[in-house]
């Protein structure tokens, strides 16, 4: 008989098939850190979407057999512990592979569109003071003949990457950054981040890539360039995205990033969390 309890089953929605082999099952809607351990005795799998599953905790939890990770990402989980205790953990392969890459897109065109700035002309009563039919005081930019670039090629980057050449977007993929050689088909990273118009981060967050775009990666970026950042926030520092937008480096960014300050009026900054 497994034991499986699922710590905050409030960040899924969706109705999960039971197993076909002999268990128990108990959901918490929420589970603070400092419970993880209290609510995981006895469990011999845990499910976990956004509750981080720490050293700390797992070496009180000897009974465990295997994490469930309810989304792609696994940087919750100590990743090294359990591999040197042969803790086997699992995650969702191919997810949201249609949800993520609209969504993206619908990013692209609210900054590209600038959705944000029109909106806000609205509030403030421009087009019922406008002297004419037309209210055209940001540019508006197509999406059709600018580049795309992807930084990581998984299931997720591939379908943006295929929307993007629907739009009639020129799509290009980053080699790692750090790579001593270009890959056929890759473009080095720092030249992709000159050639982009619009940057769309796909990668996991693991020590190499966090902060793995900086001051110095945006300032290699094109002028009036867009970041887009629907993977891990801290991908990106947020400090610098700020200090980006504030210059006016960027047209716009949609971020995972949760910034100290937000940036000003003129530069917007959509955040997904």
């Amino acid at each position: 008989m497994e034991h499986i309890v699922f710590l905050d089953r409030n960040t899924l929605r969706a109705t999960l098939p039971q197993p076909s082999f002999a268990h128990t099952w108990r959901d918490y809607e929420a589970t603070p850190e400092h419970e993880v351990v209290a609510r995981l005795a006895g469990a011999t799998i845990a499910v976990t979407n956004k509750v981080p599953l720490r050293r700390a905790a797992l070496e009180q939890l000897p009974q465990l057999k295997l994490i469930a990770v309810a989304a792609t990402g696994v940087d919750v989980i100590d990743l090294d512990y359990c591999r040197a205790r042969g803790l086997p953990v699992v995650n969702v392969r191919d997810y949201a592979v249609h949800a993520v890459p609209e969504h993206v897109f619908m990013l692209i065109l609210a900054l590209r569109r600038q959705l944000l700035r029109y909106r806000a002309d609205l509030r403030n009563g421009l087009w019922q003071e406008a002297q004419q039919f037309c209210l055209f005081h940001h540019p508006l930019r197509d999406l059709h003949g600018s580049v795309l670039g992807l930084v990581g090629y998984g299931a997720l980057g591939r379908a943006v990457g295929d929307l993007g050449a629907a739009f009639g977007m020129r799509v290009i993929v980053a080699e790692h950054k750090d790579a001593a050689k270009t890959r056929p088909g890759r473009v080095a990273f720092r030249a992709l981040l000159a050639q982009s118009d619009i940057v769309s981060l796909h990668c996991p967050l693991t020590p190499a890539t966090r902060n793995l775009i900086g001051a110095t990666e945006l300032a290699q970026m094109k002028a009036g360039a867009i970041l887009i950042n629907t993977a891990r926030g801290a991908l990106v520092d947020a400090d610098a995205l700020i200090d980006a937008l504030r210059a006016g480096r960027l047209a716009g960014a949609a971020s995972d990033v949760l910034p100290t300050e937000p940036p000003t009026e003129g530069h917007p900054l959509l955040e997904l969390d």
